[in-house]
């Protein structure tokens, strides 16, 4: 039947991403003299640093809210900022959500809020109503339960997502090598950790860094100086709070050789790979404009660039390679990222290591050095059309105590970097012996990584970058697991007595509804089996039917609104029969199915037996609690044409219904989107109409 899931989802639209046409490198030229005009800075009494940078070419201004508290360690709660910040815009003492989203477009604003602080966009002439909604959100946000009960369920479905999604896999597996355990970039929120935080965890971190004194107010627009310090007076003096939040000075953590970290996701044909670069710099050293040219000569954008040149057009190991650099004052980063087939992990690391080896030991030649400055260049005169940019650059020297004429001085500072600044640069920032090696991608992978390992031993991560127990060596065999798991859900001792109950089962039905954040309706699908192997499905969603599959032993096929009626092809019917019955795993033994026992494998601190079967194209892997033996989870992954989707199924609340232990809930990851599903109607031998599945 899951097979039928699948296709009954397959409506779900796809994503496209525009291309642009990156092959033309802009020709380099002089770049313009420029002066920066000066931003007015004004202070509260209630320790509020203003900035403003006036324009009255549009008829609009913004107000850019920055908290000043350092980031938090929210150790076994971790991710309640960001329950926080999603909850602030969730209504007031006055307003309650609707009623606060009502007045906000009334006026034609904008209005967010974060962790980190608000921002509000307004015409000129709605701009007190404007900024009084935002000082009743600053001051007065009211957290309803009812509110921060949906943003759970919200943060639900995004974890679930996460563990499928390649890239932010990587990115939690990031956080965790280039940060010790006691820093805070180190943390990513996990289904256990968002469990545990409560209602009132939320309103004691927004008591604690939603305060005035070391924020920052950066005001943008048509607006001026006057109006603006009258503005901030009105909304804004009035905001009271304890000190700003100071926590022990943080850094990124030293690479010390090199360390692997592995991140498993099944039935990947291509790897995430991001070799990690710790540094020890912070924003406006004198060094940053330096690092900045160094980057761009290496892998910042582009098709020039060193890592472009060598893994792309060169080696055709990958669509793009590119390097990023985060200089940030509490631990900067150079991260070298890129998707690269399953068969050149090995050698693209290789190669991105040869290239850091390469920086850090011979010159740039003078002409990429000389046109990566151009571009830089012109890149930052065209910057400077922005008032935000100004503002930015305004809040830069105040924060981080920088020379009042250090963007002023840019181009010059950016003009004298030669040829020997950057090889000094490299060979003290970048080291191809200390990095930190994030791979994302299928376990066949993972032994070719030893090698770029310093003590040979790879740390193996989760999705959220917790550290895995290795799998132990099964108890029982494959076969002994199916058979328990067809007394577990048949709830008899014996399989003779498992294949009497199911012998009096000529049918059964069932309807669930879905639900996703991504799907403004409920969504009911529907599955019904009959005997011997008969089966269909059935997607609707607001008096339509969507899509629906059938089957009947030999033949069948699926309809969709958007793919109209297609056959099932003789490969998938193969695959059809290999599946069918109750429990299809009875019949795996005779109908051809590849199948084998893995290990055991802890899953949310439960150790779970773990099944793969193999047909053809599809892998599956099933996962069955060690104590009930009833499946709790399934991740099926099929190749068409070299591309690879998986999706992730969690089945719980099991209850006796019609003779079977079934389950109650069901969790579908899908590429980005998760759908939650209640069952609603499990019915055996009742009266099913086929013609509806047809």
């Amino acid at each position: 039947m899951k097979k039928l899931i699948i296709a009954t989802l397959a409506f779900l639209p796809l994503l496209s991403i525009g291309q642009v046409d990156r092959s033309i490198i802009p020709s380099s030229g002089a770049a313009p003299l420029i002066n920066i005009k000066d931003s007015e800075i004004f202070k509260t009494d209630n320790g509020i640093t203003v900035i403003l940078s006036e324009n009255h070419k549009i008829p609009s201004v913004s107000f850019q809210l920055s908290l000043g508290a350092d980031p938090i360690l929210e150790g076994p709660k971790a991710g309640v900022s960001n329950v926080m910040g999603d909850l602030v815009m969730s209504g007031t003492a006055k307003l309650t959500k609707d009623e606060l989203d009502n007045q906000i477009d009334y006026i034609g604003a904008y209005l967010s809020a974060s962790s980190g602080g608000m921002y509000l966009s307004v015409m000129t002439r709605f701009r007190d109503k404007g900024l009084a909604l935002m000082s009743d959100v600053l001051q007065n946000a009211s957290f309803p339960e009812s509110e921060f009960d949906r943003i759970v369920k919200q943060f639900e479905s995004g974890l679930k997502s996460a563990k499928s999604e390649p890239s932010q896999m990587a990115n939690n597996a990031n956080a965790k090598v280039n940060y010790d355990a006691m820093h805070p970039y180190s943390e990513t929120m996990t289904e256990e950790s968002l469990k545990s935080i409560k209602l009132e965890d939320v309103k004691q971190l927004y008591k604690l860094i939603y305060v005035p004194e070391g924020s920052y107010l950066v005001i943008v627009g048509d607006i001026t100086k006057e109006e603006a310090k009258a503005a901030v007076d009105k909304y804004f003096t009035s905001w009271t709070g304890g000190k700003a939040y100071k926590g022990a000075p943080l850094y990124s953590k030293p690479a010390s050789g090199s360390q692997v970290a592995f991140v498993s996701k099944t039935g990947a044909v291509q790897s995430v790979i991001n070799v990690n670069i710790p540094m020890d710099v912070a924003p406006g050293d004198p060094d940053q404009i330096g690092l900045t040219v160094l980057n761009q000569v290496f892998g910042g954008s582009g098709f020039g660039t060193r890592l472009m040149q060598n893994l792309r057009e060169d080696k055709a190991f990958t669509y793009g390679c590119y390097a990023r650099q985060n200089i940030d004052e509490h631990g900067s980063l150079l991260t070298i990222s890129g998707n690269f087939r399953n068969d050149v992990t090995d050698s693209a690391i290789t190669e991105i290591l040869y290239e850091i080896q390469k920086i850090t030991t011979k010159l740039a030649g003078e002409e990429e050095l000389e046109t990566t400055k151009a571009a830089m260049a012109g890149s930052f005169a065209r910057s400077l059309e922005s008032p935000q940019t100004i503002a930015r650059f305004a809040r830069n020297i105040e924060k981080y105590g920088l020379d009042k004429d250090y963007y002023k001085n840019y181009l010059k500072t950016l003009a004298a970097i030669n040829k020997d600044d950057v090889l000094r640069l490299a060979k003290k920032y970048m080291s191809a012996e200390n990095v930190n090696i994030v791979v994302v991608g299928n376990d066949e992978v993972a032994a070719k990584l030893k090698a770029f390992d310093s003590d040979g031993k790879i740390l193996k991560l989760d999705a959220f970058g917790i550290a895995v127990k290795e799998k132990k060596t099964a108890d029982i065999s494959a076969d002994q697991l199916i058979e328990n798991y067809v007394y577990a859900t048949t709830q008899t001792t014996s399989m003779k007595k498992a294949i009497k109950k199911l012998k009096k089962i000529k049918s059964y039905s069932r309807t669930t509804e879905l639900s996703a954040a991504q799907i403004p309706f409920p969504l009911k699908m529907s599955e019904v089996w009959i005997k011997p192997n008969t089966e269909g499905s059935k997607l609707e969603g607001q008096g339509m039917v969507l899509q629906k599959s059938y089957f009947d032993g030999n033949a069948g096929g699926t309809t969709s609104m958007q793919a109209g009626s297609k056959a099932l092809t003789e490969e998938e019917v193969s695959a059809q029969k290999k599946s069918f019955g109750i429990i299809p795993e009875m019949n795996y033994a005779t109908s051809g199915m590849k199948y084998e026992m893995v290990g055991i494998e802890v899953v949310e601190d439960k150790d779970m037996y773990v099944l793969s079967s193999t047909d053809g194209k599809k892998t599956q892997l099933d996962y069955f609690d060690k104590v009930t033996y009833l499946k709790m989870k399934s991740i099926i992954t099929n190749t068409e044409d070299g591309e690879v989707r998986s999706a992730e199924y969690d089945f719980g609340n099991y209850s006796m219904q019609g003779g079977l232990m079934s389950y109650g809930t069901i969790s579908m990851a899908i590429g980005p989107m998760t759908l939650e599903g209640k069952v609603k109607s499990f019915e055996v031998n009742g009266k099913i109409e086929l013609n509806t599945f047809k």
